[in-house]
């Protein structure tokens, strides 16, 4: 039998509502349950696929090619349970199929309505594909008075009149602001914020209580009291310094005994957090630190690059290190040469991105990367830059450039118009819309035998990565990147689309088409952030 979870959140936004699930999903399957995640956001886009990084940050791409909110990062970080389709939707999506239904007729000329059109079909998502799941956990995006959440929020209401008795559980994130002027914590935001939440009819189990400082007891007793609360089941949420102290401190808090009490579980599971606590004893003990630059175009929001930043951490936990990350807007190196503020650093990355706008910048950086001798990692576009500044000054094409950027006569790299997929042939065209489709989700890469690539993936032939992207590195100009010295590692298996480059006498200098950082977690650091990390501490003695 499932039981469902239902996260919201009030008073102010980014209280922390992922971190939340998250950290609860993993304290669950800490005593053995089998748990799936899920994020109902309330904004009309369909996914975020189109929405600028600055809009949204980071969009999270799963193995079944679905844009998805960056929670769904946080999701599969802690619990290594791989997110689908089925575990994000957004307002857009529910109206876009309830429109769809209304269009074939299947409500029998019915007047379609929010109540029940549109709350069922959200019923209808949340119910869907949980297979031997023991929880399920749904976090509702926004803040509680938001006009955007209502459907959502009657939609977990229904449920819980739906399901038996025993199957529903709702948590309730929430501030608790400390004011400086008067010395103390203030609970009436708190107070309203579920006075809001009841007049829509859910009455939250736990509220989870984020604040600077310590709740004293009288506090703690008069939220209790004042929003029908038992006092056990109200929790703190103090700030800790890494993300991944999390689960450890709401299990400390009594989270998870709070959220078992309220589906009358008594007799708990014993709980495991083994490898958590030695997460967090390799944060705070590292045996050294290297300082890695991020050369890319979003750094002024570095929610833009989630789980590139937890990726760099999850390189350092597995080499005992701490890292030491500089965000550098890639557009400073193109008004003036001042790549040399890169020479300090162990190791240069250049992510993902779209757009002319500061391209030359991340040129510049891989190939002072190259020059120097100092670990390059290339993540799509990153690798796309970097095969344009070996096509200029390695292979000599120095008008090689990308026709994303416009028409040029050696287009390195191309609009990918035609590639294979597990359902056959899939087509685009640059007249077609752009959201959702670009190559998205996992695709197998055949690695060559005996490369730096092949030996990080542990001697492996094949592997499978995740895929965002309209581009491609043009495999024309393969036989003059490799006369030139730039090794093409890792192809598609039919050869035709570039997955992977290297430059053997370099080293360590890579560049993916895929998005490793996507598949890293904290307990299984990623084999190419692991690499790249290991190389940058051994820049780091060199210099």
């Amino acid at each position: 039998m499932t039981r469902f979870i239902f996260i919201t959140g009030g008073v102010v936004s980014s209280l922390g509502k992922g971190l939340l699930s998250a950290a609860l999903g993993a304290l669950l399957q800490a005593r053995g349950y089998k748990v799936r995640l899920r994020k109902l956001d309330p904004y009309l886009n369909v996914d975020p696929g189109t929405m600028s990084p600055y809009q949204h940050g980071e969009v999270y791409v799963t193995d079944d090619g679905a844009e998805t909110d960056l929670d769904l990062g946080h999701y599969e970080r802690f619990t290594g349970v791989p997110s689908r389709q089925s575990d994000n939707v957004t307002t857009g999506r529910i109206y876009q199929e309830v429109l769809a239904k209304e269009r074939r007729g299947d409500y029998l000329g019915g007047t379609v309505q929010v109540i029940p059109h549109v709350t069922d079909a959200i019923k209808e998502f949340t119910l869907a594909k949980t297979g031997d799941v023991d929880f399920i956990l749904a976090e509702i995006g926004g803040t509680v008075g938001d006009i955007e959440s209502l459907p959502f929020l009657e939609a977990i209401r229904q449920l819980g009149q739906d399901l038996d008795p025993g199957r529903c559980v709702y948590i309730h994130l929430t501030l608790v602001p400390y004011l400086a002027a008067a010395g103390e914590l203030k609970t009436k935001p708190t107070q309203h914020s579920v006075k809001e939440l009841r007049g829509i009819g859910i009455q939250p189990d736990v509220l989870v209580c984020r604040t600077e400082h310590r709740l004293p007891e009288n506090d703690t007793k008069k939220i209790a009291l004042f929003c029908n609360v038992r006092e056990n089941q109200v929790i703190q949420a103090l700030d800790v310094e890494s993300i991944y102290q999390v689960p450890l401190a709401y299990h400390e808090e009594g989270l998870d005994t709070a959220v078992l009490r309220a589906f009358g579980i008594e007799h708990e599971a014993e709980i495991d957090l083994g490898r958590w606590e030695t997460i967090v004893e390799r944060l705070q003990n590292p045996e050294g630190e290297v300082n890695i630059a991020v050369v890319g175009k979003y750094t002024g929001l570095l929610d833009a690059y989630k789980s590139l930043k937890e990726a760099l951490v999850h390189g350092g936990i597995a080499n005992r290190v701490k890292v030491n990350i500089e965000w550098i807007e890639s557009a400073i190196f193109e008004s003036e040469d001042r790549v040399e503020i890169l020479e300090h650093v162990d190791g240069i990355l250049v992510p993902g991105g779209f757009g002319s706008r500061g391209s030359e910048g991340k040129i510049a950086a891989a190939g002072f990367a190259r020059e120097r001798n100092i670990p390059y990692f290339g993540i799509c576009f990153g690798m796309q830059m970097a095969v344009i500044e070996a096509a200029r000054n390695l292979a000599g094409l120095e008008d090689a450039n990308s026709s994303e950027f416009g028409p040029v006569d050696n287009p390195i790299v191309g609009l990918l118009t035609e590639w294979q997929t597990a359902k056959g042939t899939e087509t685009r065209s640059e007249d077609d819309d752009k959201g959702g489709t670009m190559r998205l989700g996992a695709y197998p890469a055949k690695l060559l035998a005996n490369s730096q690539i092949a030996n990080i993936y542990g001697g492996a032939k094949e592997i499978s990565e995740r895929h965002r992207h309209r581009y491609e590195v043009n495999v024309a100009y393969r036989k003059e990147l490799e006369k030139a010295g730039v090794l093409f590692s890792g192809m598609s298996p039919d050869g035709s689309l570039p997955e992977i480059i290297e430059i053997p006498e370099h080293p360590w200098f890579i560049g993916v088409q895929f998005h490793p950082e996507l598949k890293s977690k904290p307990f299984d650091p990623h084999p190419l952030f692991a690499s790249f990390i290991e190389a940058a501490v051994k820049q780091s003695r060199l210099v």
